[in-house]
Parts: C-alpha cells; sequence; structure tokens
C-alpha cells in the first residue's frame, strides 16, 4: 500500500496519524487517494462533520457507486446492510422496531447482569494470573455476553460471533475473510430469526418479529437477521476495544488514574473523554453526496464518497481546549465519538454503561493492575473500521 493512500496508519494507538496534524484545524474539508485507488473528501473539522452528517443531501447507502470503501470490500458489503447504512424514511422505520431495547431506561436495568458477568470474565482473568491478555479474557466476551442476552442467542454460540467480528472489523483481515465472516453470520442469524418466529422469547429480536407482525408488515427475515448482524457487530467490537483502550490509557496516564482512584465520580466524565481521545470508530462514517454541497470552502460534487474523520473531529483545537491531552475532569459529551445526527450510535448508553461497569469492577477488584508493555509495543488493529490493540496483557 502506497504510503500516501488513505487510511492511514496512527503514529501511536493514542494518537491520530502524523498526516492529520496537517489537516486538524487548518483543512477541515480535503481531497485523497484511497487505497483502493478511488478519490474521496475527508470531513476533519468538528462544526463542518456536524453539519455534513445532518445534511439530508448525503446518504449511508452502501449501494451507490461512489461509497468510499477504502479496503477491498466483499459485494455483500454493499447489499446486506441494516439501518445503520439506510437513509429515511427507511431508516427511521427500521431504527424504530429495536430502539425500545436500547432507551436510557431499559440500560441501566441492565447493570445488576452487566456485573455479574463481567465478574465471571475477571474472574477467568484472575485465574489465568499475571501476564493473562484482558483483551481476550475481559474486553471481548464481557459485551459479547450482554449484547447475545438481548439478542437471545445461546452462550455456547458467543465464541463463534466472537471470532467472525474480528474478522469483519479488522484491519488484517482479507477479502475472503471478511466473505466468509458475513456468509457463515447470516446463515447463523438466519436460522435462529427462523426459530424466534416459532418459539418466540423475551428477547430483541423476538419483540422485533412482534412489532412486525403488529404492524401487519411483510415479514423480511433477510432484514431481521442484517440487523442483528450489525447490532453484534456494534454492540460487540466497538466496545471491547473502548475497554481495552480504555483500561490501556488509564495506566499509561497514572496521573489521571490517581484522579479517578481519588474521586470515582470522575468515572462518567473520563468514560466521556475516552471516548473523545480514542475516537475509535474514525474510519466508521463514510457517506455520499447526493448533491452538490458547499463545506468547508470546498464543493464536493454528487456521487462523490465522504468519510468524516471523527478521531480529527474530536481534537479540533477550534472545538477543544487542548485537545490532544486526556483529561479526564474534562467530561463533556460534547463529541462526536458515537457519531452524530439521525445515526447517532443506537447503543450508545449500554457502551457508556458496560465502560462504567467494567472499568470500575477491574479497578475495584484489582487494584494493582498494570501493563506488562507500553502500548507502543502492542500490536493494533491498523486501518480497522474500529480501531483498537490485538491484545493488552496485564500484570497485578
Amino acid at each position: 500500500m502506497a504510503a500516501e493512500t488513505f487510511p492511514y496508519e496512527r503514529k501511536c494507538p493514542f494518537s491520530p496519524p502524523a498526516r492529520y496534524e496537517e489537516i486538524i484545524g487548518a483543512r477541515p474539508v480535503s481531497k485523497v487517494r484511497l487505497a483502493t485507488g478511488i478519490d474521496a473528501w475527508l470531513v476533519s473539522g468538528f462544526a463542518e462533520a456536524r453539519q455534513l452528517l445532518t445534511d439530508s443531501r448525503v446518504s449511508a447507502s452502501r449501494k451507490h457507486p461512489g461509497y468510499p470503501f477504502y479496503f477491498e470490500a466483499p459485494p455483500e458489503f454493499r447489499t446486506d446492510t441494516s439501518f445503520i447504512a439506510y437513509d429515511p424514511p427507511q431508516h427511521t422505520n427500521s431504527r424504530r422496531k429495536v430502539a425500545a431495547s436500547f432507551t436510557h431506561r431499559q440500560v441501566r436495568q441492565l447493570r445488576g447482569a452487566l456485573e455479574r458477568n463481567t465478574d465471571e470474565c475477571i474472574d477467568q482473568l484472575l485465574a489465568a494470573g499475571p501476564g493473562a491478555d484482558l483483551h481476550q479474557l475481559v474486553s471481548l466476551p464481557a459485551p459479547m455476553i450482554m449484547i447475545c442476552e438481548l439478542l437471545g442467542v445461546p452462550r455456547e454460540d458467543q465464541g463463534f460471533l466472537q471470532k467472525h467480528g474480528e474478522n469483519l472489523f479488522g484491519g488484517s483481515s482479507s477479502h475472503a475473510e471478511r466473505q466468509a465472516a458475513m456468509v457463515e453470520v447470516a446463515q447463523y442469524l438466519d436460522t435462529l430469526v427462523r426459530q424466534k418466529m416459532a418459539t418466540p422469547g423475551d428477547d430483541l429480536i423476538s419483540r422485533a418479529i412482534a412489532e412486525h407482525r403488529a404492524e401487519n408488515e411483510d415479514f423480511d427475515v433477510t432484514s431481521l437477521v442484517h440487523m442483528c448482524r450489525m447490532l453484534i457487530n456494534g454492540g460487540h467490537e466497538t466496545t471491547a476495544n473502548h475497554i481495552t483502550m480504555g483500561v490501556a490509557a488509564l495506566l499509561s496516564h497514572p496521573d489521571q488514574l490517581a484522579k479517578l482512584r481519588a474521586d470515582p465520580e470522575l468515572l462518567k466524565p473520563a468514560i466521556e473523554e475516552l471516548v473523545r481521545w480514542l475516537s475509535l470508530g474514525d474510519l466508521a462514517v463514510p457517506r455520499v453526496a447526493l448533491a452538490d454541497i458547499e463545506l468547508g470552502g470546498e464543493v464536493i460534487r454528487a456521487g462523490e464518497g465522504i468519510l468524516c474523520l471523527l478521531q480529527a473531529a474530536n481534537r479540533d483545537p477550534g472545538e477543544f481546549d487542548r485537545p490532544d491531552e486526556f483529561d479526564i475532569t474534562r467530561g463533556s459529551r460534547r463529541h462526536i465519538g458515537f457519531g452524530y445526527g439521525a445515526h447517532l450510535c443506537i447503543g450508545a448508553d449500554l457502551a457508556r454503561l458496560e465502560l462504567e461497569v467494567v472499568l470500575s469492577r477491574l479497578l475495584e477488584r484489582i487494584p494493582t493492575l498494570g501493563l506488562v508493555d507500553p502500548v507502543e509495543k502492542i500490536p493494533a488493529k491498523e486501518r480497522a473500521i474500529v480501531y483498537g490493540l490485538w491484545e493488552l496483557k496485564v500484570t497485578w
């Protein structure tokens, strides 16, 4: 891959790519050559990103020829989508069918189950002993257990879904691995949805089926399969990487960790700062212009692809004081780490709760937790849809 093509590698897991320094705060909208050989627009300014993500003249649909894939995507990436890649009114209608399971009130009711699941994972970490991989033993299974319980996925099938999630989102996955993962997960979920149609339970899939039937809609199994896969991917991979990177960030900044230990009330502000500062979904917000759009002193033509760089926007010095500093007392929700506008992450409150529970339980139960290796030496998921670390070995 040519060095000048996009996406670029981060300088270290906590810092934007060096090329971002040329555009953050200076070139809020700029055109680049993607690794796939096509050109696309990068939107790096905070105000410009928010403006674009609320503009009805842009589309999230992957079916447009100009959709800015920056990796070799299998055909299923264009066709097998859920509401994350729909436009209104289809997006509004589809999202509404699952939104009730992710309200703030509903999410808070999950705390007890999440605490039990997290403690089970920490038990496994402690049993493995110092040098164990926190990413594999805590970060990955804790959110997977939670999203699978919400959907009604049997516990014994979670490892299968976890493995395929890594293939779908990992920057090192090949075209064949991504395609196989999509096909195999779709086959599994098709069987699961049909089981729920015949024998409904108290889970999100069963409730979505019931709502379709209550509205006398033609029931589309394939659409529900795509929705389930999107919720599993979004509810697992992104949160797992936030947990791992959040732990790594706190352990790499002892001054911030000391503040948090001295005042546990700082945990919620710390989570907002982690989401802003890390911006792990930096590459996860592609769009296509449906009309000519003037933005940031440039004209984006109809049909051209756009990538809203969440990390760049969340490091915009015009919006954030000392944007490159990790400061848990900042605590503002005025960031776009979970996206913005109609496509704001539906599971944002669940992700916040999971981070709150996992980080608090880890710090409480393992007060001497530390890193085996400096973060800079740990393999990272460069050019992945969701950034993160492949492992996080810890000691105590």
